[in-house]
């Protein structure tokens, strides 16, 4: 049974960056974005047995599954290889995360973080291909696919392989294209080609793509003075052929008010702007920037409590506005709450995990010497 296109919202509500109050999700306010999200006809949420510390699932039961129709929407989750230390853990996971999403089938579930080495090996030695397979034909999976952060070759060797895979998820979006670990370009024509449906992550880079220097952001507001900075990275992943859906981690009501506009009366990208994309690319591509995501992989299992990507955000500030008090300010008020980048025992934990495959342990090192001599 193939994926039904004109039932998938091209706008998918990513769960992974939800509102929080006092250092747990916010309910209220995810219920209130929920249903502003559908009422706009929208219906595709996002989630994973990760994200927020093990809270995302159980925030789509309280916003979503508790109140709606099981038919009015579609929920997704992922396997996370790193949490399978035996095949029966497999069963485990998934029976627990129907629980916690309150739920008796998912309708898309992934293979969570393909990537060459230790994800990937960890898939099929406990054979989870052949695993999804068989609760697809319970019924308990009606779609089943992997998001992937691995290299072109590795993703063609898992399309031959398995053949039965319906859809990928992938890192895109203007900047990446021509990222040479990412190498979204490469991934994108790879699926093209064989028509198999996409669905896409991070199409503005963690927020990377929202907020730029003023001489960039003046470039696209002369072609579109109305129009959000943010509004160009999903229009140019919106105008690519084969993407079913396009997630957002939506954390507050602005970024989902101002997403929807972008994705009502949905228009892509003409010739000339798809020319200044490309001038605006080269022009980020002189800055260096840390290619943080903000997924927060990083962070549970950091012994020092650091809160990575915040530092990792705050150090890109600064090497745009390096006399940017307001992000200093923000650093001294993180350490009151997390470990300081100096804390860094330098264990590796976070490298093993980071999708973006950043040196964070020399990433902190420099980060230390700006933020904490």
């Amino acid at each position: 049974m193939g994926i039904d296109l004109t039932k998938m919202s091209k706008l998918g509500f990513g769960l992974m960056r939800l509102p929080e109050k006092d250092g747990s999700i916010d309910i209220e306010r995810v219920k209130t974005m929920v249903d502003r999200y559908m009422s706009a006809g929208m219906n595709y949420f996002d989630t994973a047995y990760v994200y927020h510390g093990g809270k995302s699932e159980g925030a789509a039961k309280e916003a979503i599954v508790k109140r709606y129709p099981r038919e009015k929407f579609m929920l997704a989750t992922k396997l996370p290889a790193w949490e399978i230390k035996k095949e029966s853990d497999i069963e485990r996971i998934f029976n627990e995360q129907c629980q916690r999403a309150g739920v008796d089938y998912f309708d898309f579930y992934l293979l969570h973080s393909i990537e060459d080495g230790s994800n990937y090996d960890t898939y099929e030695k406990y054979d989870c291909f052949s695993w999804g397979l068989k609760k697809k034909a319970e019924g308990k999976i009606k779609h089943f696919g992997f998001s992937y952060h691995g290299t072109p070759e590795l993703l063609e060797t898992i399309l031959d392989k398995h053949p039965e895979m319906e859809f990928v998820q992938i890192q895109l979006n203007y900047l990446d294209r021509t990222n040479p670990v990412v190498q979204s370009q490469k991934l994108y024509d790879i699926l093209h080609k064989r028509n198999i449906p996409m669905i896409i992550m991070e199409p503005v880079r963690g927020g990377m793509l929202a907020n730029m220097l003023p001489e960039i952001e003046a470039k696209f507001k002369a072609l579109r003075p109305n129009n959000s900075i943010a509004s160009w990275a999903l229009r140019y992943v919106g105008s690519l052929e084969g993407i079913i859906t396009i997630l957002s981690g939506m954390s507050d009501e602005a970024q989902m008010e101002d997403n929807i506009k972008t994705f009502t009366d949905f228009e892509p990208l003409t010739a000339e702007e798809m020319k200044l994309i490309d001038e605006v690319t080269d022009d980020i591509l002189r800055i260096p920037q840390i290619g943080c995501t903000a997924c927060k992989y990083c962070i549970d299992g950091c012994p020092m409590k650091i809160s990575i990507p915040d530092i990792f955000r705050t150090i890109n500030t600064l090497r745009r506005y390096p006399d940017d008090w307001r992000a200093k300010n923000f650093y001294s008020g993180l350490i009151t709450r997390s470990g300081k980048a100096s804390d860094c025992v330098s264990c590796g934990q976070c490298e093993g995990v980071c999708p973006q495959h950043l040196p964070i342990i020399d990433l902190l090192k420099e980060a230390a010497g700006i933020l904490d001599s």
